[in-house]
């Protein structure tokens, strides 16, 4: 294994988190809010914006990769993919309250379990971790969209 190779594990797998043997993806999507207030919220919408598309392609690399070393489409492993849709998720708000966090937090979960139109198809609509990382982006989207109404009404 190369070093490349070593470097889309890690990258894909957020380090640690891909390696967790249960609900991964839960766990990513965790970690992504635990670190959006310190490392994503603060940022100029502009920036956050960059660091969204920079995170798409940085993603689609290192899945692709990490599906042709663990010779499985959409592994477990790769959750890169929910820092990405977590993170689009809370994309307009420069802070949130922990109750609002914690909404976005279970908002994309539950968007990216049950996958509704056109979240499931969009897996297919691109080759590869393209296609891994398009659903969550989407499922975000939902979810933004679902936490803006909260926020809106708890205002």
């Amino acid at each position: 294994m190369t070093t490349g190779d070593r470097l889309s594990l890690l990258v894909s797998g957020l380090g640690p988190i891909g390696k967790i043997p249960y609900a991964s993806g839960t766990w990513g999507s965790a970690a992504a809010t635990i670190a959006a207030p310190a490392l994503f919220l603060p940022l100029p919408g502009f920036w956050r914006v960059l660091i969204l598309i920079a995170l798409f392609f940085i993603g689609s690399f290192t899945a692709t990769r990490t599906e042709t070393l663990l010779q499985k489409k959409d592994p477990s492993h790769v959750v890169i993919d929910e820092l990405i849709g977590q993170w689009v998720t809370f994309l307009p708000f420069a802070s949130l309250p922990t109750l609002e966090l914690a909404a976005g937090f279970l908002l994309f979960r539950a968007f990216d379990i049950l996958k509704p139109p056109p979240v499931r198809a969009s897996e297919n609509w691109l080759p590869a971790g393209y296609g891994v990382m398009i659903d969550d982006v989407l499922a975000g989207i939902y979810a933004c969209i679902c936490l803006a109404i909260f926020h809106w009404l708890r205002s």
